[in-house]
């Protein structure tokens, strides 16, 4: 974040500090600009630091990953490091000489894919694996659909337009190119609008790869490059079926609101409120904030959807870090009515299970007997308690 914004403190940070204490390495990865270098430096202000993003830099890091490591003083802040993956196994031999207690290495990665396989194999047992996502409606204490959670759409709200269009070309530029699985860039920024449209829907392959004129499993290697570069997550069905027929397609979600609305061409309020969208994109909203209360806390991302053929649908299932399930159902709207919570009665879930509509109004109350309405705002503290901590 820069200094023209205030700081937004982060509930990322006990979950980074509780690692810092116990792993030798931590690794941090997520979208691009999701916050993670200023996070780190701020936690950690007496870190040395280096970016591995101009390429003489690279290139050093590269010819002689010893030399480079010598001249960082631990702990060090090592930035982007999917630009030299091979300083891991330099870093695992010095992390082994040391034997000493908390952090030496606090890693940054924006690239999942590259970098997790790099982590995982050479890391294991070693490092701290985390992930930060943009900043969420607890974070920010509004809701906000436009600008969604990229701490700079927030530090200059009047150029958010500007911003995600070089977002979306940084992406493609630096992100992607580079992908065995991309040959045609002009054809992925196409992919990236259509699959704008389904957000929030279950996800047909096949539908999509027509669309585009390519193949189905195109389509799939080009959804996992969104996925493992943090900006879309597809919600698995939920597994036990409550004696039902289960569709077992994933549903798609962008997790940053303000992303997804600037690729459809919403960019005004009253665009948003006429938008056949709108619901889509308050729903992915509530999606995305479930899923950083679960990451900030340094839990697993678990979140799930049902629907069966017969078309009784809940849109999410969470379980509680202490057992039992929260079963939701999303309105866009700023009044709920009992009504609302009568899908979640239909699935007859476990009797424990809490059952919330969250809607975008301001107040909780009982929705009958057995459901709440709560507002945006209040979830992540009422669907996860405080997240389970996990190593």
């Amino acid at each position: 974040m820069k200094h023209h914004m205030k700081w937004v403190p982060r509930q990322f940070v006990p979950t980074l500090r509780e690692a810092a204490r116990a792993f030798p390495v931590v690794v941090v990865s997520g979208p691009r600009r999701a916050g993670k270098t200023a996070l780190l430096r701020r936690v950690f202000p007496k870190a040395s630091y280096r970016l591995l993003e101009a390429p003489d830099e690279v290139a050093r890091a590269r010819a002689d990953p010893r030399a480079w490591l010598d001249a960082l003083r631990p702990p060090a802040i090592i930035d982007e490091v999917q630009n030299a993956p091979d300083l891991l196994p330099y870093i695992r031999a010095r992390v082994d000489a040391e034997r000493r207690g908390g952090a030496r290495w606090l890693i940054t990665g924006s690239q999942d894919f590259a970098l997790m396989q790099g982590v995982t194999e050479s890391m294991a047992g070693r490092a701290a694996i985390l992930s930060l996502l943009p900043l969420s409606w607890s974070e920010l204490g509004k809701v906000d659909l436009l600008r969604g959670g990229f701490p700079e759409v927030w530090a200059r709200p009047k150029s958010a337009q500007l911003w995600y269009a070089s977002y979306v070309q940084t992406f493609l530029e630096r992100d992607v190119r580079g992908l065995r699985a991309v040959h045609d860039l002009g054809t992925f920024r196409r992919f990236l609008a259509l699959v704008a449209t389904r957000h929030g829907q279950v996800l047909n392959r096949a539908d999509i790869a027509a669309g585009l004129g390519v193949s189905v499993p195109t389509v799939s290697a080009w959804l996992g490059v969104l996925e493992t570069t943090g900006l879309l997550s597809l919600v698995p069905p939920y597994f036990e079926n409550f004696g039902k027929r289960l569709i077992k397609a994933p549903k798609v979600y962008w997790i940053d609101s303000g992303l997804v609305a600037h690729l459809l061409g919403i960019t005004t309020q009253e665009q948003l409120e006429s938008s056949p969208f709108r619901g889509a994109l308050f729903e992915g909203a509530v999606a995305a904030e479930i899923l950083k209360a679960q990451v900030n806390g340094g839990g697993r991302r678990e979140l799930y959807f049902f629907r069966d053929e017969r078309g009784l649908e809940v849109d999410f299932l969470v379980p509680r870090p202490g057992g039992g399930l929260a079963l939701v159902e999303v309105k866009a709207s700023r009044t709920v009515i009992p009504a609302d919570a009568a899908p979640m009665h239909r699935l007859g879930a476990p009797a424990h299970a809490e059952r919330l509509v969250v809607y975008g109004g301001g107040d909780s109350f009982a929705l009958g007997s057995e459901a709440r309405a709560i507002p945006a705002l209040a979830l992540a503290s009422l669907i996860l308690g405080r997240a389970t901590r996990t190593g």
